[in-house]
């Protein structure tokens, strides 16, 4: 009976140290459970439009269609603020700048005849987003992220072909990972965001160039989209 109680208590033994070995030192093990922190982030995104043609035909019988037939990388900066409401969720508002360009092709739909264009495209947004995680493993937590965005253009570029409103408002939705380090917590994250506005502007009494009316009629609609990879510091 004795050697029986022996055997199974090095069995335990062997049992707690094989599982001690499998988890690792918590980095930080009270970081989320701050009711409210700040912090900052860094990205790189792309801005895309969905554009909508009008079949507009000129005086001179043509027809125009336009696109983005690339995307631009720009720049993106931002102040994290972050409020602990449960174990599993957390409200953030991530006010941030972004920095980066457009570039439109307009053709002629019978001469193939091509005009290119660039705009600068920069504003300040304020995202506001539930962060809904899942049980920490070791020291990484995976989340995913929804919310919505107001953006303000901050100065837009007049008498261009293209000429957008400097108001937009969407939703968005992201993955991401918290890496918990000794001194802070690192969030690479992916961003999808989703305008819901039309942020073309049609009234065009900027327009100093008549050449450039064939292509600002041309359009009817714009829906801002943009992808986000940003990495957060905590």
């Amino acid at each position: 009976m004795i050697k029986k109680a022996t055997y199974f208590l090095l069995l335990i033994l062997i049992s707690g140290n094989l599982y001690g070995q499998q988890r690792k030192l918590q980095h930080r093990p009270y970081a989320d459970q701050r009711l409210f922190h700040l912090g900052f982030t860094l990205g790189l995104h792309t801005q895309d439009l969905i554009l909508t043609q009008s079949g507009f035909i000129n005086e001179n019988g043509e027809v125009w269609f336009s696109e983005i037939p690339a995307y631009s990388p720009g720049f993106a900066v931002g102040i994290i603020g972050d409020m602990y409401l449960n174990r599993f969720i957390n409200l953030r508002a991530i006010p941030s700048l972004y920095l980066g360009d457009k570039k439109f092709v307009f053709r002629e739909q019978s001469s193939g005849e091509e005009f290119t264009t660039q705009i600068r495209n920069n504003y300040i947004a304020l995202p506001l987003h539930l962060k809904i995680s899942a049980d920490r493993i070791n020291n990484f937590r995976p989340y995913v992220l929804v919310g919505g965005y107001g953006s303000l253009e901050l100065a837009s570029t007049k008498n261009r072909a293209v000429l957008l409103k400097p108001y937009d408002a969407g939703i968005e939705f992201g993955v991401g990972c918290d890496f918990y380090l000794p001194l802070f917590k690192l969030a690479p994250e992916l961003k999808f965001s989703f305008g819901l506005a039309d942020i073309l502007e049609k009234e065009r009494n900027d327009l100093k160039d008549d050449d450039l009316r064939k292509y600002a009629n041309s359009l009817s609609k714009a829906v801002q989209r943009m992808i986000t990879l940003s990495f957060h510091f905590e």
